[in-house]
C-alpha cells in the first residue's frame, strides 16, 4: 500500500490549503460540473462550436486545477513524491484490484462494443409513453452528447482523454487520498477505497444515479490499484484507455442533435 501521509502536520504551512482543494474536488466540482455540462447541452442545440468550446474549457479547468494542487504538494514539506504516487509502481496489484481491473477492461469492451453498434444511442433517444413526458437516460444521453462527431472534435477529445486520465488521478487518487489519509490518520485500504468511490462518483453526477454509480465504481477500482501499486502511473494508463475507447465509436453511430 502507498506510504501515504500520517498527519495533517506533514503539510506543514500547506495544510489549510491542502484542506481546501480537497473540499472543492468532494463538494465543488459536482457542482461546477453540472452548471458547465447543462450549459453545454444548452448551446448544443444552437451552436456548432459548442463541443470544440467546451472540451477546451474542459482542458484549462483540469490543468488548473491539477497545477493547483501541484502547488499545494510542492508548499508541503513532510509530504514527498512517493507519498502522492509520483513514483514507479513498487508491485504488481493484489488480488482483488487485479480482478476488478480485468472486470473494467471487459466492461469497457462490451460498452465499445454497444456504442459502435449504436445500441446506446437508439436507448438515448427521448420516447414518449402514455401520460409521461419525452426523457432519456441522463447518464446515457449526458455521455454521448460529449462525444466528437467530426475531425476537429476528435482531436480536441483525444487531448481532452490523455487530460482526464493524468490530471483526474493526480487529483482524485494521488492528491485526494493523501490528504485525506492525513486528516483521518490510520484509515485501512477499503476505506480509502471507498472514499476514492464516492469522491470520484459524485464528480460526475452530471451523469445522473447511474452515472455516479458507475464513475465510483471505476473510481474505487483505480484507487485499490493505486493503493496496491503505490504509483499513479497503472491508473493513468488504465483511466486513459477507458476515455480513449470513445475515438473508436463513429459518428454515424451517434445521435444527432435536436435543434
Amino acid at each position: 500500500m502507498s506510504g501515504l501521509p500520517g498527519s495533517l502536520a506533514d503539510y506543514g504551512p500547506a495544510a489549510l490549503s491542502a484542506v481546501v482543494v480537497t473540499g472543492y474536488l468532494v463538494v465543488g466540482e459536482p457542482l461546477v460540473g453540472h452548471v458547465l455540462h447543462r450549459r453545454f447541452e444548452g448551446r448544443l442545440r444552437t451552436d456548432d462550436g459548442a463541443r470544440r468550446s467546451f472540451y477546451a474549457r474542459l482542458l484549462a479547468l483540469e490543468w488548473g486545477l491539477a497545477l493547483l494542487a501541484l502547488v499545494v504538494w510542492l508548499s508541503a514539506p513532510g509530504v514527498d513524491a512517493g507519498t502522492v504516487g509520483l513514483r514507479w509502481p513498487s508491485g504488481w496489484p493484489g488480488p482483488v484490484s487485479g480482478a476488478a481491473t480485468l472486470l473494467v477492461v471487459v466492461f469497457v469492451l462490451a460498452s465499445t462494443r454497444a456504442l459502435r453498434s449504436g445500441a446506446l444511442a437508439r436507448a438515448a433517444v427521448p420516447v414518449r409513453r402514455p401520460g409521461e413526458g419525452r426523457h432519456a437516460e441522463p447518464a446515457v444521453h449526458a455521455t454521448l452528447a460529449l462525444l466528437p462527431r467530426t475531425r476537429a472534435e476528435r482531436r480536441l477529445f483525444t487531448l481532452v482523454g490523455v487530460t482526464a486520465g493524468v490530471c483526474e488521478e493526480w487529483l482524485y487518487r494521488g492528491f485526494l487520498l493523501a490528504v485525506v489519509a492525513a486528516l483521518a490518520g490510520g484509515l485501512p485500504a477499503p476505506v480509502l477505497v471507498a472514499v476514492g468511490a464516492v469522491a470520484f462518483g459524485l464528480a460526475h453526477a452530471y451523469q445522473g444515479v447511474a452515472g455516479v454509480v458507475t464513475t465510483g465504481v471505476l473510481g474505487g477500482v483505480l484507487a485499490g490499484l493505486y493503493l496496491d501499486t503505490a504509483s499513479l502511473l497503472l491508473p493513468v494508463v488504465l483511466h486513459v484507455l477507458v476515455d480513449l475507447r470513445f475515438l473508436l465509436v463513429p459518428a454515424s453511430a451517434l445521435p444527432a442533435v435536436a435543434r
